[in-house]
């Protein structure tokens, strides 16, 4: 019997890995800018966004120039929507894209982004995020992102979980709903970076 599994439903998802130096270079920017209280009260963009979380804050756009990030976004999801979805876009701008600084407890709530393409990374990540409170036989979300995509069906689970580590990135549709839960047994920093975009109209109409 010749079977063919098909799966025309929800969206996909993007996974690559930024380059080591641009790693450096943002963990040293951001390392640099906790001296210059200044620079990030200018750049702070907690109050736009939903996160409980320590600290917030913009890329500036010479620094995201000096690096290259924006090519480097660009051309990720030009690869993806075409080799994914043989979609060509012409148009990729960036609305905004920023650090969040995230230690014990801190939490981002369900939320969703604005534009069409959004996308998160890894900086720094926690060696030990702790374990559930409750039972260690119990799924270990800590410190973990989960993407939500509709409602339960059979065949088809609505939340897709992601370990975070260090140089990965995902990419993903803004509308896509997601949440990052707090971790209880660190000291260190969960240090990740995430971006807003817009694309043609008419490849963005296309799910």
């Amino acid at each position: 019997m010749s079977v063919e599994i098909l799966k025309p439903f929800g969206p996909s998802i993007l996974k690559v890995t930024i380059p080591d130096e641009t790693v450096y270079e943002m963990n040293k920017y951001v390392d640099d800018l906790m001296s210059n209280t200044d620079k990030i009260a200018s750049l702070d963009h907690g109050k736009y966004l939903e996160g409980n979380v320590k600290r917030e804050f913009r890329l500036d756009v010479e620094f995201m120039q000096k690096i290259k990030w924006v090519e480097f976004l660009a051309s990720s999801c030009q690869k993806w929507l075409l080799e994914g979805h043989n979609i060509s876009i012409k148009k990729f701008e960036i609305i905004a894209s920023w650090v969040i600084q995230q230690y014990k407890n801190d939490y981002n709530p369900i939320h969703y982004h604005s534009g069409q393409i959004s996308g998160v990374g890894y900086l720094k990540v926690p060696q030990n995020m702790g374990k559930p409170t409750q039972s260690s036989k119990k799924n270990n979300h800590n410190g973990k992102l989960v993407l939500i995509d509709g409602s339960k069906k059979f065949l088809c689970d609505p939340t897709f979980v992601i370990t975070p580590r260090k140089g990965d990135f995902y990419f993903f549709p803004s509308y896509m709903m997601h949440t990052v839960y707090p971790f209880n047994d660190s000291t260190e920093e969960r240090r990740s970076v995430s971006f807003n975009a817009k694309i043609d109209e008419d490849a963005a109409r296309i799910r």
